[in-house]
């Protein structure tokens, strides 16, 4: 059911929508819904991350290295290291956290 919020809530959103998958004691995944040039700003991860592209096509940036991501793609988010998302095109992402 939240993969299916997410989308719905993206029709009439300004920004990425992101909600809570699963969640456990030392992991956390979120679903993280994007149109096409939506973005997350640059921020930090707190925990060490994994970005997974489920559908579509974003551009994730850290420092000054930039890697397109495609379906099925998978990139590791380092701790305190800032970085970004953008959306190239409507895509749905996993975000693995812990």
């Amino acid at each position: 059911m939240t993969i299916r919020e997410v989308n719905e809530q993206l029709e009439t959103a300004n920004n990425p929508v992101a909600k809570v998958l699963h969640k456990g004691e030392h992991f956390k995944v979120l679903v993280i819904g994007f149109k096409m040039g939506m973005r997350l700003k640059e921020h930090t991860a707190h925990l060490p991350s994994k970005l997974t592209v489920i559908t579509g096509r974003v551009k994730y940036r850290q420092g000054e290295s930039l890697t397109e991501l495609e379906t099925f793609d998978q990139i590791d988010i380092p701790v305190n290291v800032m970085h970004s998302v953008e959306a190239l095109e409507d895509s749905l992402c996993l975000l693995t956290q812990g």
